[in-house]
């Protein structure tokens, strides 16, 4: 492939007009200036759990930012996730933000529909048709430490597409390393529509993750085409191993594009003028796989919320 892929780099706060404004500034580079009218856009948050703290899911402000620049821009918007614990619209309400959003005109979708594909490997997958079926999917994940896969950044989000309780399954029928898991959440992105993704580190989580870690105020906002080429920024502008991420070493293993900084350009801020931050991430990664009383208990929390619902 010829040519560097772009990442935009920014410090931010969650105002409206600092966000609005780092959009319009962003959306030449990102192919979204003047073609949204009438376009099915899906915005896909990190909407973790409806249970756990907010702090683990991509900002309310930072969700309603981005949903009311595409409504803006003639955008028909939507927004969904496949939360671990909870519906989409569960966790919205838990942000406070479910009756702002449907007040935009914008309907909430809860990742439902089974489509099947088989990944690389011959892994059989149920990836939720509601993801897929769309003109652009606009993915907002939270820049945040993970216990198991050592950060959440753009490629490990894109995992949310998957159908709920499979999320499980895969933990427990392919979980037996973090290399083979990787390949499984990379092979997802080739399912994709066309997408970019905006980063929320504005508040990020470290220390611990995904959903008990630590606010750290980064004040960063990360926007691309290309998903990998976010971590591979995000990993250098948060002073961290690459060889620690297993998602980054296995774009690496298949030469991806954006797998290493001399693929990126930086239109706006570096990764260094990120140095210094203090963001933690886990010294050594938990297994993949859940043990057996833990995916128990899960599978019969996620039946009882669906009972309830």
């Amino acid at each position: 492939m010829n040519g560097a892929v772009n990442v935009l780099l920014e410090r931010c706060v969650y105002t409206h007009t600092a966000l609005s404004d780092l959009l319009e500034r962003m959306a030449p580079f990102l192919g979204i200036s003047e073609k949204l009218t009438g376009k099915r856009v899906l915005i896909k948050p990190n909407l973790i759990s409806a249970y756990g703290p907010v702090l683990a899911c991509t900002d309310s402000r930072f969700i309603v930012a981005v949903v009311r620049w595409f409504v803006d821009h003639g955008a028909v918007v939507s927004v969904g996730d496949s939360p671990a614990f909870g519906s989409a619209a569960a966790v919205l309400k838990r942000l406070r933000v479910y009756s702002e959003l449907i007040g935009l005109g914008v309907q909430v979708v809860e990742f439902a529909t089974p489509r099947q594909f088989t990944l690389s490997d011959g892994v059989k997958v149920s990836v939720a048709a509601e993801a897929l079926d769309c003109d652009l999917m606009v993915n907002l994940p939270k820049i945040k430490a993970h216990n198991q896969m050592y950060v959440t950044l753009a490629v490990k989000n894109i995992f949310g597409i998957v159908k709920g309780l499979q999320k499980s399954l895969l933990h427990m029928q392919h979980g037996d390393t973090h290399h083979r898991f990787a390949k499984i959440i990379l092979d997802l992105v080739d399912l994709l529509p066309e997408h970019l993704t905006i980063a929320d580190g504005i508040e990020a989580m470290h220390i611990s993750g995904p959903l008990q870690g630590k606010s750290l105020a980064l004040q960063c906002v990360a926007g691309s085409l290309n998903p990998l080429a976010i971590d591979t920024a995000l990993l250098a502008a948060l002073e961290l191993a690459p060889k620690m991420s297993p998602l980054w070493l296995e774009a690496d293993r298949r030469k991806c594009w954006g797998a290493m900084l001399a693929d990126i350009d930086f239109p706006f801020l570096q990764p260094f003028d990120f140095h210094g931050s203090g963001f933690r991430a886990p010294e050594s990664l938990s297994p993949v796989r859940f043990n057996p009383l833990r995916f128990l208990q899960g599978t019969m929390k996620r039946i009882l919320l669906a009972l309830r619902s």
